[in-house]
């Protein structure tokens, strides 16, 4: 593995911790996850089986039962206690309609059956996966003629600040890795999407000083989960020189946090069934069959 790659048990217990604290500090994502909704809008589109992947504790999931009150909602996400906050803070409405499954599964691998969803929706869920290839098929496999794939991930400039007063104190990484976004839709192509369209933009968040910026990745589950991450204690020294080159970006008083924010859509061609590469469809479970599991500024 190189020192790029995600170390995916690592990332699934992050998350696993950070699903009690998580909405306290997730301003950005949720910020991030309305404006995807805004997007469906224009798409006079009318899904009736939508899965949400990556659903964290269910924010965008609720939002999407509301802009398609006759649909079916799959929340999945591969760290159970984040479907657990899901489901706890689903209203008794919502509860009584029975229109909601929660499935604890890795995007990589889903156990769902081929052309079974409508829409797949995914807000800051892609950045975690290392193979998007397999990723995108696995979303065209699960995707019925016709449907959807519209979703957010972050783009290579996401924390510079923090990447660029890193690599004056070292080589190590220290901040997660993000594909750009002509490559991502490359992928897409590649996979068989039809008529991706991609854009971005950045947004900035901003901190008092470096620790608060460090404690909400923590809170969040974001920090550095790549293989090559430093594994030792750091000392203080070699963290202080970081936050002095982190000082250099200081400007109103404040330090800033870039985001550079990817967004993605595409199509699966009408009449068209995607099956595995190798024609198996091992661990698949039709939908039928899945039962519940117990301060931002624009630049």
């Amino acid at each position: 593995m190189n020192n790029k790659t995600i170390d995916k048990q690592l990332m699934r217990r992050a998350f696993e911790k950070a699903a009690a604290t998580y909405d306290e500090v997730a301003v950005l994502q949720q910020e991030i996850g309305d404006r995807l909704i805004e997007r469906l809008g224009i798409m006079k589109y009318k899904p009736t089986r939508i899965l949400d992947v990556g659903a964290g504790t269910g924010i965008c999931a609720r939002a999407l039962a509301k802009y398609y009150p006759r649909a079916h909602v799959y929340t999945l996400d591969i760290a159970h206690s984040m479907l657990q906050r899901a489901r706890q803070r689903m209203s008794w409405w919502q509860k009584w309609r029975g229109r909601h499954s929660y499935i604890t599964a890795d995007a990589e691998s889903l156990p769902l059956a081929d052309a079974s969803v409508d829409m797949i929706f995914s807000n800051l869920a892609v950045q975690w996966v290392d193979d998007l290839e397999n990723l995108f098929s696995e979303f065209r496999r699960v995707l019925a003629p016709g449907g959807m794939l519209i979703f957010t991930t972050f783009g290579p400039d996401t924390l510079k600040e923090l990447r660029a007063s890193w690599r004056k104190v070292d080589s190590a990484s220290h901040v997660n890795e993000f594909q750009d976004m002509h490559n991502i839709g490359d992928l897409l192509l590649h996979t068989r999407f039809a008529e991706p369209i991609m854009d971005m933009e950045y947004l900035t968040l901003t901190y008092k000083d470096v620790f608060g910026l460090m404690r909400d990745l923590k809170q969040l589950g974001a920090h550095n989960v790549t293989e090559g991450r430093q594994r030792q204690l750091m000392g203080k020294q070699h963290l202080q020189q970081m936050i002095d080159h982190y000082e250099s970006f200081r400007a109103d008083g404040v330090l800033p946090a870039t985001y550079e924010v990817v967004y993605g859509h595409a199509w699966v061609p009408a009449g068209q069934i995607m099956q595995a590469a190798d024609g198996s469809h091992s661990a698949v479970i039709p939908l039928q069959e899945i039962k519940s599991p117990g301060a931002i500024k624009q630049v």
